[in-house]
């Protein structure tokens, strides 16, 4: 993978990640005492405007990073961080499709299962994201030292 990939990858996840998890708690987990209030935090509706604004983009440097790095990955017979790798991969595609769907959905029914699984999914994915990336570093510092160790 190239390094404008990896930023690209890991500044669109950052900034999707911020926007959606600021845009469910002022929505879902903060309350207003104004009777009248059609929002809980003045700044609930541009979070969501950056958050749909912004995911795109995700999805279209995913799609890349797809092409670059996973795919390979998941043709190679022993990878030392498949499994959050995996784990990404899965929650990032529930995220995805929830968070469309969530788009054209109107049954209040739906509209709530939506959320629940866009929601869960997109906190796994940043969870699962975070690991992969910690383990990667991790693996990439062993290698580095071993490499002097040898030199």
């Amino acid at each position: 993978m190239k390094r404008w990939e990896r930023w690209s990858f890991n500044l669109a996840s950052l900034v999707v990640a911020i926007t959606g998890f600021a845009y469910f708690w002022m929505k879902d987990l903060l309350t207003t005492d104004d009777p009248f209030a059609v929002v809980n935090h003045p700044w609930q509706e541009p979070m969501l405007h950056l958050h749909v604004l912004a995911s795109p983009f995700f999805v279209l440097i995913f799609g890349i990073v797809l092409n670059s790095h996973v795919m390979k990955k998941l043709r190679a017979s022993r990878v030392p961080n498949r499994k959050s790798g995996l784990t990404s991969l899965a929650t990032f595609a529930l995220m995805v499709v929830s968070g469309y769907l969530l788009q054209v959905a109107t049954d209040e029914a739906w509209l709530r299962g939506l959320v629940s699984v866009h929601v869960a999914s997109g906190a796994l994915f940043s969870l699962a994201y975070v690991g992969h990336l910690v383990v990667s570093v991790r693996l990439a510092r062993r290698q580095q030292d071993a490499i002097r160790e040898v030199a």
